[in-house]
């Protein structure tokens, strides 16, 4: 198996402005599931730090006052006293739209503050599209004078409250408000990833781009440049230190960072036309599936996405489509529901109509029967090819916010029955299988892998606990509870007089398009 058979080689990559490695060999990535077994890790690594060593981090949202273990610390005393140690503690945080609109301004600039406070610096970040946002969620901790012990953490775990849940699904005790089905305190599934090896080197890269960026922070009129003003924010970043030398190499994981970024004016410096190697990055690995995509994602939405399904599905009979999302919103009302609703029914009806008994779409409840907010961001593609990371499979994700993802081919093939399930003669990896068949254990409730390596297998294995779940809820929960957790996915058109309404508001405020002109024409990516 060559590299570029699965990872996008650079021209395809297509963003000349970028110094980003085209792909960085050697690493290890260790998925890490749920925020509790993060954020015990991230304070772990942290309190390792000392004087002269570095802490970068960007967020889409931070809440000072979370707690990463139960006796703490907090997000804020965690960065404040490996400021006050002598290590170098920069952050970008997206600047938000108001507490108001449900989002998190007042947060983020608490958090800045009382880093600050101790001697670190974050900005609030707002070189974004208007209506975007900054999603990426990257930590990187350097050591220049031990690079063997660096690390970094990316994927979908926010710094913030309702994120710290374990296996158990029974929610952050510091919990967001959401949509009432999801409880006092919402159920949360998510996967981290920890990196160690020369990939550390191209995500730092990756955070120096951003911060030294000389486009102003404040994009988005006078009003909110005067609120900083008056409220004394940093709007200027201060100098780096050098960038160390890359990791050593230390694995056999092969990893290529995937990143979002919108065609937008003023344009980055690092990507003056946008960067989409997510999407593109996407469409190769799907385009050589053959018997089986699994993915876990927040929202599932869009045609153009749906499309890459549907045409891998029509042009490759013998492939399946696992799909675990939601089973609702995470929004209530008469006017945001209907355009969460209409996108996903849009996309998984699209991909039905390709290949009906070859697409299985899913949600999770916890043992006492909530519905657990899947958050997670995983793509798995014939045990071969895994991508963990901020982005969603939406046309905003791919095109209009900034994301970052990280694809790993695994040097090792695995040698459990299938060897080589696509018959390609990629043979499956141990890190991509390994991947799914942590996500499927836990959600089926099962301690071994029989009957979960074989594409048929695991689809035959995955209904049947399904449905039987289903079952018994609408048989009046009689008798025990059957082994699992999730039940199949169901998905509601909404009559015409809302539809007519709901498809524009989706398109235009939910779901984007940050592509530059040429592309849209194009339907190109």
């Amino acid at each position: 198996m060559s590299l570029e058979d699965w990872l996008l080689t650079a021209d395809e990559r297509g963003n000349p402005d970028s110094q980003i490695p085209t792909w960085c060999r050697g690493n290890t990535a260790e998925p890490l599931f749920h925020g509790a077994t993060y954020f015990d890790r991230l304070a772990t690594e942290v309190e390792t730090l000392g004087d002269g060593d570095h802490l970068f981090f960007t967020d889409w949202r931070g809440d000072p006052d979370e707690r990463l273990r139960d006796e703490g610390p907090t997000i804020a005393e965690l960065f404040s006293a490996a400021a006050k140690r002598g290590v170098v503690v920069k952050g970008l945080l997206w600047r938000s739209h108001l507490d108001k609109m449900q989002y998190s301004e007042e947060e983020n600039r608490n958090l800045g503050e009382e880093v600050e406070a101790a001697g670190g610096e974050v900005l609030l970040d707002q070189r974004v599209r208007r209506g975007g946002s900054h999603h990426q969620k990257v930590v990187i901790l350097r050591h220049p004078n031990a690079p063997e012990r660096d690390i970094a953490f990316a994927g979908g775990i926010d710094l913030c409250h309702s994120r710290r849940d374990d296996a158990d699904h029974r929610g952050d005790p510091q919990a967001v408000s959401m949509s009432s089905a999801y409880g006092k305190n919402p159920p949360w599934h998510d996967v981290q990833l920890a990196l160690r090896g020369p990939v550390v080197g191209a995500l730092d890269l990756a955070f120096r781009e951003r911060w030294n960026d000389p486009t102003p922070l404040d994009q988005h009129g006078p009003i909110s440049t005067l609120t900083d003003k008056l409220k004394h924010a940093d709007l200027r970043a201060d100098r780096l230190p050098p960038q160390p030398p890359d990791p050593p190499e230390c694995g056999p994981h092969d990893i290529q960072v995937l990143r979002t970024y919108p065609a937008m004016r003023p344009p980055y410096q690092f990507a003056k036309l946008g960067e989409q190697s997510i999407a593109r990055g996407y469409t190769k690995a799907i385009k050589r599936a053959r018997r089986l995509i699994y993915l876990e994602d927040q929202y599932l939405w869009s045609r153009e996405v749906a499309q890459l399904f549907a045409d891998a599905l029509n042009d490759n009979p013998g492939l399946h489509l696992i799909a675990v999302v939601p089973r609702h919103p995470d929004v209530d009302g008469r006017f945001a529901l209907p355009p969460n609703m209409v996108g996903r029914e849009e996309a998984i009806s699209l991909c039905r109509r390709a290949a009906p008994d070859r697409v299985h779409v899913f949600d999770v409840e916890n043992h006492e029967g909530t519905p657990v907010y899947v958050h997670a961001k995983v793509c798995v593609v014939d045990d071969v090819w895994a991508s963990v990371g901020s982005d969603n499979f939406n046309r905003r994700s791919w095109t209009h916010d900034s994301e970052l993802s990280c694809a790993v081919l695994d040097r090792t093939r695995d040698e459990r029955s299938p060897t080589d399930p696509a018959g390609l003669g990629d043979g499956a990896r141990v890190y991509a299988r390994d991947l799914r068949l942590a996500l499927l254990r836990e959600h089926l409730d099962r301690s071994d892998d029989q009957d979960l390596l074989d594409p048929d297998s695991v689809v035959r294995a995955v209904n049947a606990s399904a449905d039987a779940l289903r079952d018994w809820h609408r048989d009046g929960e009689k008798g025990p509870r059957p082994p699992g957790r999730l039940v199949p996915h169901e998905t509601e058109r909404l009559p015409w007089y809302q539809r007519l309404w709901a498809i524009p508001a989706y398109r235009l405020m939910y779901d984007p398009d940050g592509r530059p002109w040429r592309a849209r024409r194009a339907g190109t990516w």
